[in-house]
């Protein structure tokens, strides 16, 4: 079911940069740039114009791709949590208690850890137990 609405600039503009700069094509580039930097060097003696160009660039690059690949990460973050969220609701033996838990505070998150790592280690004796137990 897609949505009807269109996406915001940024959105589209992210999504598509972040699935550019995931291919390898886009790593064959950002390599080629580089060797053609490493190889200028003696042409330019290693100067500190020469080194500043490769500086600025992959600072401006890094800086600016943090922001975009963070966008298309809390969007994919989000949409996992509401997939997850419909599973439980939809579970009638899911504890609709755990549909937002993303929003909890982290002593609250810690107490329901700590619950259901009870309900492990009890699920695992019950295992082991049964694994040790004489089969007729």
């Amino acid at each position: 079911m897609k949505a009807n609405r269109p996406h915001s600039f940024f959105t589209r503009f992210a999504k598509r940069i972040a699935r550019a700069s995931g291919q390898p094509l886009a790593f064959g580039i950002a390599v080629l740039v580089l060797i053609i930097w490493a190889v200028s060097g003696p042409l330019f003696h290693f100067s500190d114009t020469w080194q500043l160009i490769i500086n600025t660039g992959t600072t401006i690059v890094t800086f600016l791709m943090v922001f975009l690949i963070q966008n298309t990460q809390n969007r994919d973050s989000e949409a996992l949590h509401l997939k997850i969220d419909e599973l439980i609701r939809a579970n009638s033996r899911a504890h609709n208690a755990l549909l937002d838990l993303e929003d909890l505070e982290e002593a609250e998150l810690d107490r329901i850890r700590a619950d259901y790592e009870k309900l492990a280690e009890a699920a695992r004796k019950t295992l082991h137990t049964r694994k040790t137990s004489p089969r007729k």
